[in-house]
């Protein structure tokens, strides 16, 4: 599955929140969009699993205009984990999952043995087994995140998009749901709050500042002292990890005095 968005552009009102984004995603890539708060990120996810609509632009996938396609149509090409997914009413966990399974029925369809296996092992990857009878608003943040990415999980999409999937959950379960997203072998566009974690998992990274895209490239291209400061204001300390051989970045406080950074800088 393969994305190509070109001039994209939203305004709330007259203000323009993203202006002339342009990224492509190929099959197989773990694409993350990265950036300060208020940066956009979220705003250009939204436009391309069609909660907003953009007022100029495209976006194909695998050169099928996803504007053009029916909603159902693209939910079965796409799959998407949002940062915030309030249910107002009282459902079991795995009737929240199984309303992955609505984009491959008909209206009165019910649920079949398979939907019902899909379902199963859905909550099975995110190591909710045995919780499917449990009332969705008694969950905790972090288990109710790790419900909607098995809802998308059970959708059986070749795409994910990820919105800061994992924002209301402790580092075991970040680092269970990447190895669980990577493991999938799909395509992945996601904004990621965490830059360790952005470096960790994403073969690209598109940099978001002030509604535009600012960078593009690999984690050992974008994730420098420099392009850190230059978007988020912050002195760090980057090294290639001996066990991942990936970035490693350290957040070093304004408080660090002078003779501390240049003891940093002649350790590298």
């Amino acid at each position: 599955m393969r994305l190509e968005v070109s001039n994209l552009s939203f305004a709330y009102y007259d203000k323009n929140i993203i202006e002339d984004i342009t990224l492509n995603v190929n099959k197989g890539d773990f694409v993350g969009i990265i950036g300060p708060n208020g940066s956009g990120k979220s705003t250009v996810l939204k436009n391309l699993y069609r909660a907003l609509q953009p007022d100029r632009g495209y976006a194909y996938l695998d050169g099928e205009d996803l504007y053009k396609m029916s909603y159902k149509k693209s939910a079965t090409k796409l799959g998407v984990v949002g940062q915030e997914n309030f249910v107002p009413f009282d459902f079991r966990v795995e009737e929240i999952v199984a309303m992955g399974r609505s984009p491959h029925k008909g209206l009165f369809d019910g649920d079949t043995k398979e939907d019902r296996e899909i379902v199963m092992r859905s909550l099975e990857q995110i190591g909710m087994a045995g919780m499917e009878k449990r009332n969705y608003l008694h969950l905790s943040g972090g288990e109710k995140q790790r419900v909607i990415l098995a809802r998308a999980l059970a959708q059986q999409t070749d795409f994910l998009i990820l919105d800061e999937p994992t924002n209301h959950l402790d580092i075991y379960y970040q680092l269970q749901i990447f190895d669980l997203v990577k493991s999938l072998g799909v395509t992945v566009l996601s904004a990621i709050h965490d830059l360790n974690i952005a470096a960790m998992y994403c073969n690209r990274l598109y940099v978001m500042k002030d509604g535009h895209v600012s960078r593009c490239g690999t984690p050992e291209e974008i994730l420098t002292p420099e392009v850190i400061y230059e978007i988020y204001g912050i002195k760090a300390d980057v090294r290639i990890h001996p066990v991942t051989r990936k970035p490693s970045i350290t957040f070093l406080p304004e408080s660090l005095n002078s003779e501390a950074e240049d003891k940093l800088k002649k350790e590298k």
